[in-house]
């Protein structure tokens, strides 16, 4: 097990999440090797309500009875200011889930503790996930999932950068899809200046195996955004709000959530459910490939 500490944040590499996942088939045949639902910001304000992350996980419920979903993850902010109260109703919604959930820390868990995060996110979802720090790896065969809680705020430390440079490159050669609560400052022109600052994620970002990096943060409309995209080598996956809508304005709110599924070819299709219809939205279709030689 490595250890790398980070002030009062130990960041672990957690081996005891390898998976062993049944292969499935799609529609189109292919052979499905890992399927996940990814959840958005929830942390709704001013009253600790959250009727979209309720329904999205009877969404998701309902998805997994339709096909195989392997989990579902989370980007962060789920607690709004990691106030009790926000844990305590969102820890309800989420022990509805069927499924096994692997969030992540956002910059709303970190106004409260990291004790305090990590005493509620072993209670969410199915076949708790017992972690004992909030940064950790899941492997698949074809795929590894690097989870990196920020340390502070929504940014690193050097530590932090470290055990991510560590992670993935002990993966290497196998792709790597980053989980993180919001991307580098810049990667979403929409809101520039929020994001990872720290100058040594250019160095994580330029790793051979990272493939892609999904984050949150930023609640942007789907339908007004520029969501999911290629920036030099590595793909960008936006996991949009399902409580609220910041980007361009909250003039309009749409909840939803996406589904990645990586086939045996290492193509990766991402979709967009929207909370409450029971297909896909094709208009938000992605897809990308893990294979190395298709870098450019």
């Amino acid at each position: 097990m490595t250890r790398i500490q980070s002030g009062a944040i130990v960041l672990t590499l957690l081996l005891g999440f390898a998976l062993a996942i049944p292969p499935a088939f799609s529609a189109d045949s292919k052979e499905v090797v890992l399927r996940f639902a990814a959840l958005g910001d929830a942390e709704p304000k001013p009253e600790p309500h959250f009727p979209h992350l309720a329904a999205a996980v009877a969404d998701v419920n309902r998805l997994a009875q339709a096909m195989h979903v392997d989990f579902v993850i989370g980007v962060g902010d789920i607690a709004h200011k990691g106030t009790r109260i926000q844990y305590e109703n969102a820890t309800e919604v989420l022990q509805a889930l069927n499924l096994r959930f692997y969030p992540i820390m956002g910059n709303e868990e970190h106004d409260s503790t990291v004790d305090r995060y990590l005493a509620y996110a072993n209670r969410w979802g199915a076949e708790k996930a017992e972690m004992q720090e909030p940064s950790y790896v899941i492997e698949t065969d074809t795929v590894a999932l690097v989870f990196a809680s920020p340390d502070v705020d929504r940014d690193f430390e050097d530590s932090g950068i470290e055990w991510m440079l560590e992670q993935i490159g002990q993966l290497a050669p196998r792709p790597v899809l980053l989980i993180v609560h919001g991307a580098q400052t810049g990667a979403y022109p929409e809101n520039p200046d929020k994001g990872i600052t720290h100058a040594r994620f250019a160095e994580v970002i330029d790793q051979p195996n990272l493939a892609a990096i999904i984050s949150g943060d930023l609640h942007m409309d789907m339908d007004r955004v520029n969501h999911s995209k290629r920036i030099g080598a590595v793909h960008y996956l936006h996991i949009p709000a399902l409580e609220r809508t910041k980007i361009p304005d909250e003039t309009r709110h749409s909840a939803m959530f996406r589904v990645f599924t990586v086939y045996a070819d290492g193509e990766v299709h991402v979709e967009t459910y929207e909370v409450g219809r029971a297909e896909p939205l094709e208009r938000h279709d992605y897809r990308f490939t893990l294979r190395r030689d298709a870098r450019s």
